[in-house]
């Protein structure tokens, strides 16, 4: 994984969220985004769909917003109002997006947005649907993306003690992505939780000053005292969903291997589990992912503070 001067074309596909707030934001700032997709997944579709325009406009973003799919391909939705609230980005008083939707097909949205733009990524930072829908519309797709780069999996869970909650969440859709033969970044719960939204982080959010700073800083202070209250071990909120944007516009904070990787697909403890292939035996399975397993998370986290400062100049 090389660092590139120019900055990576990505469609965004998310289910806002706190932490797809913030994927937003950065890949607003140091990528070029040709457009947004949203899922059912922290929250009901309506809401993903309502948080996404509300970053839109708060970012003034001159990008076209489309919903996606509505639940899973298989299992019954399940969202994450324990985490994010019913709202999916409680925490704070959000402005009403004066733009309204682009459109209602998401699915074909990142087909036609793909063929469009030859050599693009795919960010996905929620459940793998509207990616899995698209791939199996249209098998000729992955010839015009250069990877997909997604929040999704580790060797722990959040949601049961194998499953990280968006692999969880539509396990049938992870397993045809992870299985597309197409290369692939992923950003699990290993790394992510090295980047966590800590009371001097948010401070430093706090001190920029406009109407973006001020939002997000009432966002992070819900998230991380739900994290906080609801672990062990954590100082706040694990801001995974960057993760997935950084590994393509910012690659050297990154270290990484090369594993292979599936996607069990149920069970009660294992469904949307993340089989990741760490033995050293000659004859196992080649590698079909790079998986992200350390971040110089200061330096993340000020690319993130420097894209909020950005997204915070009046306009």
């Amino acid at each position: 994984m090389t660092s590139s001067s120019s900055k990576p074309r990505i469609i965004l596909d998310c289910d806002p969220g706190h932490d797809d707030a913030v994927a937003i934001v950065v890949a607003a700032h140091t990528c070029e985004l040709l457009g947004i997709t949203t899922v059912a997944g922290n929250a009901p579709l309506d809401r993903t769909t309502h948080n996404a325009r509300v970053l839109r406009h708060m970012l003034d973003l001159d990008v076209e917003v489309h919903s996606g799919a509505g639940r899973p391909m298989v299992v019954e939705p399940a969202f994450a109002g324990y985490v994010h609230g019913e709202s999916g980005l409680d925490g704070a008083d959000l402005p009403e997006p004066t733009r309204p939707l682009d459109g209602t097909d998401g699915i074909q949205f990142l087909i036609e947005t793909a063929r469009s733009n030859p050599g693009c990524h795919l960010v996905v930072t929620g459940p793998m649907t509207n990616i899995a829908l698209a791939l199996r519309s249209d098998p000729s797709l992955g010839d015009h993306i250069a990877s997909i780069s997604f929040m999704g999996g580790g060797t722990f869970g959040n949601r049961t003690a194998m499953s990280e909650f968006n692999f969880w969440a539509d396990p049938h859709a992870a397993a045809v992505v992870v299985n597309s033969g197409l290369p692939l970044i992923m950003a699990g719960l290993d790394v992510t939780h090295q980047f966590q939204a800590t009371a001097p982080r948010i401070e430093q959010v706090k001190s920029i000053d406009g109407q973006l700073a001020h939002v997000l800083s009432g966002l992070f202070d819900f998230f991380s005292a739900n994290y906080s209250s609801r672990h062990d071990d954590m100082e706040g909120a694990a801001v995974h969903d960057p993760l997935a944007v950084l590994a393509l516009s910012h690659p050297q904070l990154f270290e990484s291997e090369e594993r292979f990787v599936d996607v069990v697909i149920d069970g009660d403890h294992t469904r949307g589990m993340t089989v990741v292939d760490q033995r050293t035996l000659i004859d196992r399975p080649a590698a079909n992912c790079t998986v992200l397993t350390k971040v110089d998370a200061d330096a993340a986290w000020d690319v993130a503070a420097a894209a909020i400062a950005a997204g915070s100049v009046e306009r």
